[in-house]
């Protein structure tokens, strides 16, 4: 195993290997990651010496099964054995590809799909799960010529015949797959520049230090976990505490518990997750927290609710909770994962702007005590590194200061493009400006403005409901939908257009919360349309209420507005298929 003293001498680490390697030199006893095992007591733990050690074997078993260079997928249950696999895999020179491991009674369709688009021979798992895999994947023609290997039944002793593989900046160390919500998920290729350049933006913009302790319950093979949380702390050489995202979901309690007792500084998650914690902790178990630790909660992945917010800020004030700790950003895994933030210690910025305005694509702000508007929280003001423009999608031009457009990013975090495809390669990654040249940018797809300096996201170009010429964002509308009616679950609605008989008509779908299922649905239905109506001058054409979980979203939260339609229109065309139907 070579010594670890060559690192001490190096500026900056250019790779993830060499980062670890420096952090097992300078701190090899403190405590890296702790698992919470049952999101509570039981845990297990691994000091930063220990991790490199780990790392070290797995990555000889892969450099010996002819690894290095090829895409390995990790199927790694949540906690350590996902640490050390995704880290071991770039150990040993690979390409790490995160999945979430296969489960009974679970579409293996995004597995399928992730298997066949990184051809992806060698699958690295724990011989827990390798013991079941058979029964949920079975003979599947796109399994049959897997390798798998158990990281729990690498000997440690493999570590010592280790060699640091020849990898620089430029080599890839993962594919991020695309959370598939708005399309088939597309391998995101992320070198170590990227990784790194991005984790020392996210540094620079928060200000964490190495005596940080880091927490997160998100999953970590998706970028938000795995970049924010997990590879953020080893930056910063911190400790990081994890949990799974079922026992978050199962009991949010825990996830401010262990930011209590382990005094968190960073954790975060979808705005959802605030909302839920709002609404199942009481007074009694508040008592028992205190939050005044957290220095940073992050809330991204989803459009953020300024409503969430004030009420989360309101609700756990009394636990020292200050709301100078929310802290709005904006990213997504074509920019390895964030582009822009707030300001660290500050209050976020909730600006409201006229609805009318917002639809013929305007920024306009209500004047202080005009009544109305559509409040939007900003995502930062660090808008020259990485450089963010707003750009019309057609002319490709940029958007005058306050206009709505498409956000373009450019930047050393920006992703090296999609795996194995040329054509959208060329097409997101490489935009210029149709007037100066300037570039290449990444179209991310979304929509948003920049008014005094700060950026402000509106919604998705791909989402963007169109009737009558006018311009709606599906969130306004499912927003509406949640208030309509208590037998509505928040966060649980999705609002799509189609095409019915030339011209596009509004379609809601919505979820029944349990304790509703036998409401009047009429009356419902009747609430539904009346609140649409009224709040976006807008005629439903129809509302679907469907079971709890059957509208379809993606593993960090949020909703597949294309699967919801594509059910919708499924439906309607086979009115025999309503496995979820509760009425229409």
């Amino acid at each position: 195993m070579p010594s670890l003293n060559s690192d001490l001498s190096l500026p900056s680490p250019s790779t993830v290997i060499k980062l670890l390697r420096r952090q097992a030199l300078r701190q090899g006893d403190q405590l890296a990651y702790t698992f919470l095992v049952d999101g509570e007591a039981e845990k297990v733990e691994l000091t930063y010496a220990e991790l490199h050690r780990r790392c070290c074997a797995i990555g000889t078993s892969l450099q010996w099964a002819g690894a290095s260079g090829e895409p390995v997928l990790l199927l790694c249950p949540p906690g350590l054995d996902f640490v050390t696999a995704f880290l071991g895999c770039l150990y040993a020179g690979a390409i790490a590809v995160p999945a979430y491991p296969p489960k009974l009674n679970r579409s293996q369709l995004r597995l399928q799909s992730i298997i066949e688009d990184s051809r992806a021979k060698l699958v690295l798992s724990t011989s827990a799960i390798l013991a079941g895999v058979e029964r949920v994947i079975g003979d599947a023609p796109y399994a049959k010529d897997l390798r798998w290997m158990a990281t729990d039944d690498i000997a440690i002793e493999a570590g010592d015949k280790w060699r640091e593989p020849a990898v620089n900046g430029e080599t890839l160390a993962m594919l991020q797959y695309t959370s598939g919500s708005t399309a088939a998920p597309k391998g995101v290729m992320v070198s170590h520049r990227n990784l790194l350049s991005n984790e020392a933006l996210i540094q620079r913009l928060v200000g964490h230090s190495p005596d940080w302790t880091f927490m997160g319950w998100l999953p970590l093979y998706h970028d938000m976990g795995l970049i924010g949380i997990m590879l953020g702390s080893l930056f910063a050489g911190g400790r990081c505490v994890l949990m799974s995202p079922a026992a978050f979901l199962q009991k949010p309690l825990r996830w401010l518990q262990a930011i209590s007792k382990y005094q968190v500084a960073l954790s975060g998650a979808p705005n959802f997750a605030y909302d839920l914690c709002s609404r199942k902790i009481g007074p009694e178990e508040r008592s028992q927290l205190d939050l005044s630790s957290w220095k940073i909660a992050f809330n991204g992945s989803e459009p953020i609710s300024h409503e969430t917010l004030a009420r989360f800020a309101a609700t756990f004030a009394e636990c020292g909770f200050r709301r100078e700790a929310f802290y709005p950003c904006y990213g997504l895994a074509e920019g390895t994962l964030m582009v822009s933030g707030g300001q660290a210690d500050a209050v976020p910025v909730v600006t409201r702007f006229q609805t009318a305005a917002l639809e013929c694509n305007r920024a306009v702000p209500v004047e202080v005590g005009e009544p109305g508007g559509r409040p939007l929280v900003g995502c930062g003001d660090n808008l020259t590194d990485p450089r963010i423009a707003i750009v019309h999608p057609q002319t490709l031009t940029e958007c005058a200061n306050g206009e709505i457009g498409e956000v373009w990013v450019a930047g050393s975090s920006v992703a090296q493009g999609y795996w194995r495809r040329a054509e959208e390669t060329a097409r997101t990654f490489r935009a210029y400006l149709a007037r100066t040249g300037e570039g290449p940018f990444l179209r991310t797809g979304d929509l948003g403005f920049i008014l005094k300096g700060e950026l402000f996201i509106t919604g998705r170009l791909k989402d963007l409901i169109i009737i009558d010429g006018q311009n709606h964002y599906p969130q306004d509308i499912e927003l509406t939908v949640a208030k309509s009616h208590p037998a509505i679950r928040p966060g649980c609605c999705a609002a799509v257009s189609i095409d019915q008989g030339g011209r596009e008509q509004l379609v809601v779908v919505a979820e029944l919360d349990r304790q509703h299922r036998n409401a009047d649905q009429d009356r419902i239905i009747r609430a539904v349309r009346q609140a649409v109506a009224e709040e976006h001058d807008l005629r439903v054409g129809d509302v679907w209420l469907v079971e709890p979980g059957g509208v379809p979203k993606t593993s960090s939260g949020k909703i597949q507005r294309h699967a919801c339609r594509a059910n919708y229109l499924s439906r309607s065309a086979n009115q025999s298929r309503e496995p979820q139907l509760v009425s229409r």
